[in-house]
């Protein structure tokens, strides 16, 4: 059977003006023959011949095959561009002459030209090639990581549990909320750190580096939010909501309080009863503790 949006190895059966005729076999029926363009025939091409082609529909809805290499097959992901957003959804840019359509059912968020999307590329039940952006059920489960790894992964989707990612583009991965910076956004590519394999082969993930590799970074980064933001006095301390720390400074609230406990120890910041001030605006008033 000739497989729709697949690479596939078929026999010509015959060859006319306008092209090759390919089948499975090379006595394959007519209703079981495809046509592939004579522009795209190789070279010395004769009945019997063996040729790897793509298969997809044309433009008036019939089965083509081409030499040419799209950028996604059958169930796989890939990153493509949005060409243009019309009245019945997206068109995307797949290497091939006839854009692929990316309906509104199935984007999960909204979309103009030029924007670049994780898509699976997926037969719908008019048996026509089209794109989703819900690739959560296509992702694999079989990635080689181990905790620590270093890896890039495309946010694909941010709910209450957090970001899921797709690793490499290829594998489910998820960032827990309470690692998640609130400057993340659907559609960003980031490094990632695998942080647990779970049983299921997903993978726990999280965008920042090592605890003690970036607290440094962090430290500088909320000195400087308490200087400049709040002039010296910051009107809550490390108890405060995640939430609330998450918005002022894209930190997670672990995060936050290693940052504030690495400013306190080097003497730069004084924590007091539900507020943080700095060390030139100290003279303020309160009760530094430990």
């Amino acid at each position: 059977m000739i497989e729709l949006g697949k690479r596939q190895k078929l026999i010509v059966v015959n060859i006319k003006p306008h092209g090759a005729y390919l089948g499975e076999t090379g006595d394959a029926a007519a209703d079981a023959r495809v046509l592939l363009p004579a522009k795209q025939v190789p070279e010395g091409a004769a009945k019997g011949c063996g040729i790897e082609v793509f298969v997809y529909r044309d433009s008036d809805d019939r089965l083509i095959a081409t030499t040419d290499e799209p950028l996604i097959e059958l169930h796989k992901t890939a990153v493509l561009k949005v060409r243009d957003v019309t009245s019945i959804g997206a068109f995307l840019d797949w290497g091939l002459p006839k854009d692929l359509l990316l309906p509104f059912k199935e984007q999960t968020r909204k979309l103009k030209a030029g924007d670049e999307v994780l898509a699976v590329l997926y037969v719908d039940r008019s048996n026509r090639l089209a794109a989703t952006m819900k690739v959560y059920p296509y992702l694999r489960t079989d990635s080689p990581y181990i905790p620590g790894a270093v890896v890039s992964g495309w946010i694909y989707q941010i709910t209450e549990a957090g970001a899921f990612a797709a690793v490499d583009r290829i594998y489910s991965g998820l960032i827990p909320a309470r690692e998640l910076p609130s400057s993340c956004r659907e559609g960003d590519e980031l490094p990632l750190r695998v942080t647990a394999v779970k049983e299921d082969g997903k993978l726990d993930l999280a965008v920042r580096d090592k605890a003690y590799i970036q607290m440094d970074e962090d430290a500088e980064s909320v000195f400087t939010v308490i200087t400049e933001d709040f002039g010296g006095v910051l009107p809550f301390d490390d108890k405060a909501d995640p939430e609330r720390i998450r918005s002022e400074f894209g930190l997670s609230k672990a995060a936050f309080k290693r940052a504030v406990g690495k400013l306190y120890k080097e003497r730069r910041i004084v924590i007091e009863e539900g507020r943080i001030t700095s060390v030139k605006e100290s003279s303020m008033g309160g009760t530094h503790h430990e």
